[in-house]
Formats: structure tokens, sequence, C-alpha cells
């Protein structure tokens, strides 16, 4: 079931990117055009020492001391890390590489067929997009609810190419197997146990978003996705074989590139991990937004916890390359979404105080949905505000 928007929403005209730059290669439209505190700054020579962590899996599994320290220090100082020997299988990888490259590939009308809703975020479009006059991503996305089955809209699950569905289904099961990896190792790294997250997630909530960048003739002007942190508790990126480097991610004041690794994934902590490590708190956004829930259908039943900012969700985007294209295929792992959200009591003490407020998902979802891309301003609304003596 479709959500109903309670106000209509115009977007205006929007441009299909890849249309665009076959018809007007040197052309970009001045709604495309940033502003210029927003535009990409080119940054050379970058220390290696801004290189993100890299995590051995099989390390972990393994439970090396100095594995777990390197996740435990990749959470807390950078929000990132890519992931080496994760366990899926490289002819899975590359399938699903495959099958998104070629829908994008495909004739527009036959990409139109599934829509992505204005206010929705689920199909094939531009998500978060808001107001006639809002700036656009140079960017085409395809997003799908995959688990639980119920968040699934079929109309949306593309018939072309012919073996898409299967091969999302099985790239989609490999994934969720190495995020429940991940948060246990996580969990540990926190000195929690390691099924705490697993006996507080529930059925878990999974979606896709299939995104592509052609080149652009003006990477300088802009974006190819506006900087956000995700709603999610882990986001697993899966960057394109031979695109261009476009991830960058705001260490300090400085945005660095995430230069891929090959046969490693990227992993990033969402919003969910930061307010509470193990429980959900973004999970609505991905509900209503990409599985196209409505918030009037949401429950919430089960009191989860968090980290209360211990782990961090950072910020990130993607730039544009003149010459190159980029594809990349992120998976957004969240909690079961019937829980109300507050800090874990071991996770709070006189040091560390609770930073965030309870809350159920079905306001905090609302409050994502209805506002685009704008840094980590969603977390705003679960934050306690300090009281000033006047």
């Amino acid at each position: 079931m479709a959500p109903v928007p309670s106000l209509p929403i115009k977007v205006g005209h929007i441009d299909d990117v890849q249309e665009l730059r076959k018809a007007k290669p040197a052309t970009v439209p001045q709604r495309f055009i940033r502003d210029m505190a927003d535009r990409p700054k080119v940054v050379p020579n970058l220390s290696s020492s801004l290189d993100i962590p890299i995590i051995d899996l099989s390390k972990l599994m393994k439970t090396d001391k100095d594995e777990v320290l390197q996740l435990k220090t990749a959470c807390e100082e950078w929000g990132f890390f890519q992931v080496l020997n994760h366990g899926i299988d490289l002819n899975v990888v590359e399938d699903i590489e495959k099958v998104a490259k070629d829908f994008f590939m495909l004739p527009l009308q036959e990409k139109q067929k599934y829509p992505m809703a204005p206010g929705t975020v689920q199909g094939y479009g531009q998500a978060f997009v808001f107001s006639e006059n809002q700036k656009l991503d140079w960017c085409n996305m395809f997003a799908l609810g995959v688990e639980p089955p119920c968040i699934r809209n079929p109309k949306l699950w593309p018939s072309k190419p012919v073996n898409f569905r299967e091969t999302l289904e099985i790239y989609s099961r490999e994934v969720r197997k190495l995020c429940k990896t991940l948060l246990k190792y996580i969990a540990v790294s926190l000195g929690l146990k390691g099924d705490v997250f697993e006996e507080m997630f529930g059925v878990a909530v999974q979606a896709v978003r299939m995104n592509y960048y052609p080149p652009c003739s003006k990477p300088d002007l802009v974006l190819g996705l506006s900087p956000h942190s995700d709603g999610s508790a882990l986001t697993v990126l899966q960057q394109g074989k031979d695109s261009s480097v476009g991830l960058q991610i705001l260490k300090g004041q400085t945005w660095v590139p995430v230069q891929p690794i090959p046969n490693a994934l990227v992993i990033n902590i969402g919003d969910t991990l930061e307010v509470r490590n193990p429980e959900p708190l973004c999970i609505n956004t991905l509900l209503v937004t990409m599985f196209q829930i409505p918030i009037s259908v949401l429950k919430f039943l089960v009191v989860q916890v968090l980290t209360n900012g211990k782990y961090k969700s950072v910020e990130h985007r993607a730039v544009t390359h003149k010459e190159r294209d980029r594809l990349s295929i992120v998976t957004f792992y969240a909690p079961s979404y019937e829980i109300e959200l507050c800090p874990m009591a071991e996770l709070v003490d006189e040091k560390n105080p609770c930073r965030y407020r309870r809350y159920n998902h079905g306001e905090y979802s609302k409050h994502y949905v209805t506002n685009k891309l704008q840094g980590k301003r969603a977390l705003d609304f679960a934050k306690i505000q300090s009281k000033t003596s006047n």
C-alpha cells in the first residue's frame, strides 16, 4: 500500500540526467548548479592517514582482539570502514552490478514504468525532492523495499532485465547475512552480548537503492548526491567496478574521497546506531519512504536501546566526473519498525549523559521523509536540547 502525502507535493520538471547527457552533453541546467558554498572543491594530495579504516571480516570472526579494536576505532572515529573477506561470492557481486547497469541502460520509457512518486523514495527517479526550487542531484536512482516481504511494492520490481528479481533476491540474502555478522561484532566492540542486536531488531527491514551518475561536463558545479547521513542501522555500499571515485565522507571539515578497494564493500554507521546501538531509530524513514508503507499502519511496541552517540553516523555525499560514469548499489539495514527508542542504560553515565529523548519511529520517519537531504539535521529531531539559564 502506497502512502498518500498529506499535502500535494509540487516538484516541478526534473530532467533525467542520462537523457540530458545524451541530448546536450555540455549543458547543466540551472537547477543542478549548486550555490557557491555547496560546490565540491578539489582537495589535492590528501594524507594517507585520511584513508578510511579497513576491516578483515575473517579475522573478526576469529574474535581477533586487534581487529575488534580496529572496528571500535572505525565506528567511533570514522563511522565508515571498508570490509574485506566479507563472505559474499564474487559472482554474486558481479551479477548484481551487471543487472543494475543493464537496468539503467534501458530506454527511458521502460524505466519510467516504475516511477518514483513525489514524496516517496521507491521506484525510478530522484528522491527527497520536495519543492520546485530545490537543487537536484546529478544522479538517477532506482530503489526497492526488499525485506520483510510486506514492504515490497511488486509493481515496481522490473521485468527487465529478465534476471533482475532473482539476482537481487540472492544478493540481498547475502548482504543480510553480512549485516547480522557485522552487528554481532559491533556489539562485541561495545562490550555487549554478540546477539543483542539480533534480539532487539526483530525482523530487520532491508532496502536497496541503485545509483547511476553519468559524466557531467561541469563536475565542479554539481553534486551527485547531497550531503546526508543515513537513517539505517548499517549501510552496505558496493561501488561499481571501474567507476569513477565519487563517494566522499566528512572528516572534521574535510571531504575525504573513499578510494575503492578491489572486492571490498564500504560500510557505514547509520543514525539508528548513533542514537541507539541496539535499536532502530530510523526504521520508519525506510518504511515510509523506501517501502511506501503509510505511517498510519506503524505500531510502536518494543523499547530498544541506543549507543547514545558513542558510535556516530557521518555525513557523506557523492561527486561526479567529467568523463567517467559511476554506479553504486546501496543496501540499508535497519530494525523492525515496532519500536520506541531511547538510549541504552549501559551507555549512559555521569560522563556520558543521555543525549537523545525517547520517541517513536513514526514521528521520526515523518520528520525525515518530509525534509530534503541536509547533512545530519534529521538527528536534531531526537536530540535533547540543552537548557541555558538567562
